[in-house]
């Protein structure tokens, strides 16, 4: 496919989409809420045909070579599939944030002032491997108000393409225009480039998948971005941490999933509490299969246990895998100071007892998330409260940390009068 055809294939699904997200706007949260439960009935209806083209899928992956982790990801069974129509019911449980007026008040003048909620309008939607992201970010953007263009990896087309119709036949039959939900159903890489300089028909892109993705969407997108690069997670462990809740915290944060972005990568431990802390932790890990790397002081206190050479490189990894690296450090300063210069802004967490520690450390670390006594694990959508999430952004404009339903809102000022007029 030339740019020129990509171009003219976008233009169509922009100018659908826009048409659509007007619609939207004007769309009750009883519809919405109705088009997302008919599409988790659709779902399970459909859960054979949607398995059988996620065989052709699997076995053309296979085919290709493609590794146990992206084949994974990829495949769907029954169970996985009833998560999702599940996660489509879910979505339609949360409260609608579209319409909520806040922060209303009087003006010396007379007139009210204050903000109400409103859709973003098209949202682009640019992902890999696993196909319950076809559900998942549609759910999102339809109870948001949003109408959305979904551009699934090749590999994954033929179930994107079986999912998405149960989706577009929900809304159709809940009386709402099918458009709000739109594949692109052409696995052409020249449609990723077309989407993302649609800056007349998108007013946002959001890319899920590796770093090579996003480093391209954030390279070449002129419609602006919610994203994240990596997620180089850091836990401190302070001078006054407990041990018993420091080993509980580290190991959660690094072994309870190893390829998620709010896994923990690097561990900090303050000198004072390398005694108490740092051998029960380094055994606790390779108890597990991890692989440690450590500075020189961790490698001296560590004695005989096998502990590797982390270096600078080290530092500046997202594993997502089984490996830590591990570093003693002074004092506080000293593992704020590591933080600013390694960590991605994703997710950083404090272990102590020290009021004073753990006020500066939720003070001055700049990541979107930062925590006090508790596993990086929980910085997800869910554990947030925000239900489901479609990713999350370590930008500080429009949203940072998980985006819910809210993050794929904006507000616009509203003004309530008596017939007041300006003097």
């Amino acid at each position: 496919m030339t740019g020129t055809d990509a171009t003219s294939v976008m233009t169509a699904l922009g100018e659908r989409a826009k048409a659509a997200a007007a619609a939207l706007r004007m769309a009750n949260t009883k519809t919405k809420d109705s088009a997302l439960r008919l599409a988790a009935s659709v779902i399970r209806r459909e859960m054979t045909e949607i398995l059988s083209a996620n065989a052709m899928d699997m076995k053309t992956a296979e085919e290709n070579g493609i590794d146990a982790a992206l084949l994974d990801r990829l495949m769907l069974n029954s169970d996985r599939i009833d998560a999702m129509a599940e996660g489509l019911e879910q979505v339609a449980a949360l409260p609608d944030p579209i319409g909520a007026v806040d922060n209303l008040r009087y003006r010396p003048s007379g007139i009210q002032v204050g903000h109400m909620r409103v859709p973003l309008g098209v949202i682009g939607m640019i992902y890999e491997s696993r196909p319950n992201v076809t559900a998942d970010a549609a759910a999102l953007c339809l109870k948001s108000g949003n109408a959305v263009i979904l551009r699934g990896g090749s590999e994954a087309i033929h179930s994107n393409r079986a999912i998405a119709a149960c989706l577009r036949r929900a809304l159709v039959d809940s009386g709402l225009t099918q458009d709000a939900v739109q594949l692109i159903d052409s696995t052409d890489r020249a449609m990723v480039g077309a989407l993302l300089k649609s800056e007349s028909y998108v007013d946002v892109i959001i890319p899920r998948g590796g770093r090579s993705l996003i480093e391209r969407v954030a390279a070449e997108s002129r419609v602006p971005v919610i994203k994240h690069l990596d997620g180089i997670c850091h836990v401190y462990i302070d001078a006054a941490a407990d041990p018993a809740m420091a080993l509980a915290i580290a190991l959660n944060a690094k072994t309870h999933r190893y390829g998620v972005c709010n896994a923990m990568e690097t561990l900090l431990i303050h000198q004072q509490a390398a005694a108490a802390t740092l051998t029960p932790i380094v055994r606790a890990m390779l108890d597990k299969g991890v692989e440690v790397r450590g500075c020189e002081r961790t490698q001296a206190l560590c004695g005989d246990l096998q502990v590797g050479t982390a270096t600078d490189e080290d530092w500046a990894t997202e594993y997502l895998a089984p490996v830590l690296s591990v570093r003693i450090v002074d004092d506080l300063d000293a593992a704020i100071a590591h933080i600013e210069a390694y960590a991605s802004g994703h997710t950083e967490s404090i272990v102590t007892a020290d009021y004073e520690a753990g006020q500066r450390f939720l003070r001055e670390v700049d990541s979107a998330s930062v925590m006090w006594n508790a596993s990086t694990r929980f910085a997800d959508g869910f554990e947030y409260g925000l239900g489901a999430e479609i990713g999350i952004s370590t930008d500080r404009l429009h949203v940072r940390g998980p985006v819910g339903l809210e993050g794929l809102t904006t507000q616009k000022w509203i003004v309530l009068g008596h017939g007041e007029i300006r003097s």
